[in-house]
């Protein structure tokens, strides 16, 4: 599937526009929330295996719904090397499908079911992953960029 153009406010005053991005491959992963242990782990693991995204053509971005500063404070705690990109009007989130009701502690909660795609370099969706598990994602994406 084809995406079409969207843009959001990024980490380091980041505009990011999907199109400015054509010619080389994006890896966009959707999390729940800053700062929470799932979506931590997720974030290093990104960030560790960076190098090996990038010798591929590859960027990767991070998306929630948190505000820009709470990105901010969550990027330059953990040293992530790639930016993330604050959705609160969930643009790309309903462009990309990934709010669904959950259930939080008992109670039916909308939020972002940890998803995330590898887009090629024309903009096209070539593979996704819903529901993810942290342990292990990042190299499943990485294993899949090298096939």
């Amino acid at each position: 599937m084809k995406l079409k153009n969207f843009s959001l406010q990024g980490t380091n005053d980041l505009n990011f526009e999907l199109n400015n991005f054509s010619g080389k491959k994006l890896v966009i992963y959707f999390y729940p929330k800053d700062s929470t242990p799932g979506c931590t782990n997720e974030g290093i693991d990104f960030s560790t295996k960076l190098p090996e995204f990038k010798a591929k053509n590859c960027e990767v971005f991070g998306i929630s719904r948190d505000s820009l500063k709470s990105h901010e404070n969550f990027k330059k705690k953990y040293n992530f090397d790639f930016e993330l990109l604050s959705d609160p009007e969930e643009i790309a989130c309903n462009l990309f499908d990934v709010i669904k009701m959950k259930n939080m502690y008992g109670k039916q909660v909308r939020g972002i079911e940890r998803s995330t795609f590898v887009i090629d370099e024309d903009g096209q969706i070539i593979k996704e992953w819903r529901g993810v598990k942290v342990n292990g994602h990042v190299d499943e994406v990485l294993e899949f960029l090298n096939s």
